[in-house]
């Protein structure tokens, strides 16, 4: 009976990861001798929204890039649906952390966000009126189609994250991945990227969110992982975000995450 109950749980937890958007088994990257994450196995549910959350040096942006093949893994595979995610790429948005972006490059708002259509433009990429149309409507999700002719190296830290975020929504995608979207942005934009976040996971969509704010991830996300090198809890947020995960994740530092979010994010 214990052999069948076993092999049954294994029978559910392979159809759950073909049905995945998103599902990791035993991914491990290294920088140099140390690992930054180490036998990771993440299962997103689809149709919701999932936070990554830990310590500085934890590995979250790291699971995130070598997830999506930004930077390749020691180990481990990835898949989409149950396909390697080399045929499903063009399913995904992918929006990274802000830092990581050359804001001096000489180009319009709109023009960024016609980037994520890429699909639809084709190898010509010849913009006609209708993507200009379904650009201009994506600005309008996130409040930004006042700055369409604007240089994207004139806008505000929160402002340029707004138009990542209508670029990525410019994708179609089913899947969303972001990396630190919240980080350096002010309240409005905060409550409006939520916002269109949200509105996806209500249509359907999924969403993946490295996040460093604790107080905010039982009203922002249904499902969380608990990242410090391998995974240390993950599921709904109701069952898994509780004191003894958080503090086994983070330890002694658990005081100063709640009492300061910035000081654990990375």
């Amino acid at each position: 009976m214990t052999l069948a109950l076993v092999q049954d749980d294994a029978k559910l937890t392979e159809a759950a990861r073909m049905a995945s958007p998103l599902a990791v088994r035993g991914l491990t990257v290294s920088y140099g001798q140390t690992p930054a994450i180490f036998s990771v196995d993440v299962t997103v549910r689809a149709g919701a929204m999932t936070a990554i959350v830990g310590p500085n040096g934890a590995g979250k942006s790291t699971l995130l890039k070598a997830a999506l093949g930004v930077i390749t893994p020691l180990a481990g595979t990835v898949a989409m649906l149950g396909q390697p995610l080399d045929r499903m790429r063009d399913r995904i948005a992918y929006v990274p952390q802000r830092a990581s972006v050359d804001w001096d490059f000489p180009t319009r708002v709109i023009d960024v966000v016609l980037m994520g259509m890429y699909r639809q433009l084709g190898l010509l990429g010849r913009v006609r009126a209708t993507h200009r149309a379904q650009a201009m409507a994506c600005l309008d999700r996130v409040g930004m189609t006042d700055f369409a002719t604007r240089q994207i190296g004139q806008l505000s830290g929160g402002q340029q994250q707004r138009v990542f975020l209508a670029r990525a929504l410019a994708q179609e995608a089913d899947l969303y991945v972001l990396d630190e979207p919240f980080a350096g942005v002010d309240a409005a934009t905060e409550k409006a990227i939520i916002a269109v976040l949200k509105s996806l996971r209500d249509a359907g969509r999924t969403v993946v969110a490295v996040h460093h704010d604790l107080a905010t991830v039982p009203d922002y996300f249904d499902d969380v992982v608990l990242l410090n090198t391998q995974v240390v809890a993950a599921g709904p947020v109701a069952h898994v975000f509780t004191e003894d995960n958080l503090q086994a994740t983070y330890g002694g530092r658990l005081t100063t995450a709640r009492a300061d979010p910035e000081s654990v994010a990375g």
